[in-house]
Formats: C-alpha cells, sequence, structure tokens
C-alpha cells in the first residue's frame, strides 16, 4: 500500500466516500482524510498469498459458518469529515456486525480480523496508520503478512505484537473458534 503522491480534484476540495467513484473512476487506492491515494496493483507473490489466505479463511468459515470472508480490497470506512476508506486484503466479519452493515457499498462496521500483505513498496508508517485507523473502529486483530521474512505480526491492539513465524500456527480466539493456520502453509513454497 506505498501511497506516493495524494490525487485531488481540481478544486482542491476534500473527497467524500460517496464521491470517490465518480472522482477517481477504476483507479485503485484509499481515501485518507478526502485525499485519494492511488495505489498500483499488486505483485504475483503479493496476489498468490492473498489466494491462498482467502481459501483457508473461506473453508474454515465454510465448515464453521460464524460470519463472511471478505478480499480484494474490500473498502472499509474509518471516519467521516474528513473522510477515509482504507482498503484490507482480507477481513473477517462476524454474522452479528454483518447484520448492522449497510446492505450494499463499503463495509461501515468494523470487521473482526483483517489480514494486510506487505508488498514491496510499502513504508513501514503507513502500514502503522493502518493498524491504527483499523483498532479505532473496533477491529479485534489485525494479520500483516510479510512475504520476505515468511512471518506474520499479529496485532491485538497497535502496541500488542506476536510475531509467528514458519514454524508457528495462527489461531483467532475467540471470533474463529479452532481456526489453526500453518504460518509456512501461507506462504507456500518459496520461488
Amino acid at each position: 500500500m506505498s501511497i506516493a503522491t495524494a490525487y485531488q480534484p481540481e478544486s482542491h476540495r476534500l473527497l467524500t466516500i460517496e464521491e470517490l467513484p465518480d472522482a477517481v473512476g477504476d483507479s485503485l487506492g484509499e481515501l485518507i482524510d478526502g485525499r485519494f491515494f492511488p495505489m498500483p496493483p499488486t505483485g504475483w507473490p503479493h496476489a498468490s498469498i492473498e489466494a491462498r489466505m482467502t481459501g483457508k479463511l473461506q473453508q474454515y468459515v465454510d465448515a464453521n459458518p460464524v460470519g463472511v470472508v471478505l478480499s480484494g480490497e474490500v473498502g472499509v470506512i474509518i471516519r467521516r469529515d474528513p473522510d477515509t476508506l482504507r482498503g484490507a486484503d482480507l477481513a473477517f466479519v462476524s454474522h452479528d456486525r454483518l447484520a448492522r452493515a449497510s446492505p450494499s457499498g463499503y463495509l461501515d462496521v468494523a470487521p473482526e480480523l483483517v489480514v494486510e500483505i506487505i508488498s514491496p513498496n510499502d513504508r513501514w508508517t503507513e502500514i502503522t496508520a493502518k493498524l491504527d485507523d483499523y483498532f479505532s473502529i473496533g477491529v479485534e486483530l489485525v494479520w500483516i503478512l510479510d512475504p520476505r521474512r515468511r512471518r506474520v505480526s499479529c496485532y491485538r491492539s497497535p502496541t500488542e505484537l506476536e510475531l509467528r513465524g514458519a514454524g508457528d500456527t495462527l489461531t483467532a480466539e475467540p471470533m474463529l473458534p479452532g481456526l489453526r493456520l500453518s504460518v509456512a502453509d501461507l506462504f507456500g513454497k518459496a520461488p
């Protein structure tokens, strides 16, 4: 999610979430405090890990229907005035929370779990800003997958961190009871 330069309409006024599709079209990116920050498409290693993680979480949810798995830079509304809309690589939302969400559009409730995959051009300051935003709305757990180091940073708050490496297992209690994911399996075989 490297944020290079913000796009602003010619008027230099801040965008709202509702104006975003008309202002930027099909461009990928995030709206941060009313400014659109374009993001390039991900590379294949990122996409492969995202597909692998999505499949494993979806398999769990199919067997344990406790909520839904969302992937593909799902838009999560963080705040209004000025508007911030983050794109999560992957998220889990319980049926209880989803029942309070708008029936269409961007996700306006906090997912319980967010998964972000680090791309080569991501900056740590941008990642921590995104963590702060997620926890500010009630996200309970954020996994940051680092393909280069083949490890997962597990956050239960912006300051509560546990690292998991290739020999470790990820769990997401209490929201996903019994879920156990091998960190090594999430990254697959090294290229």
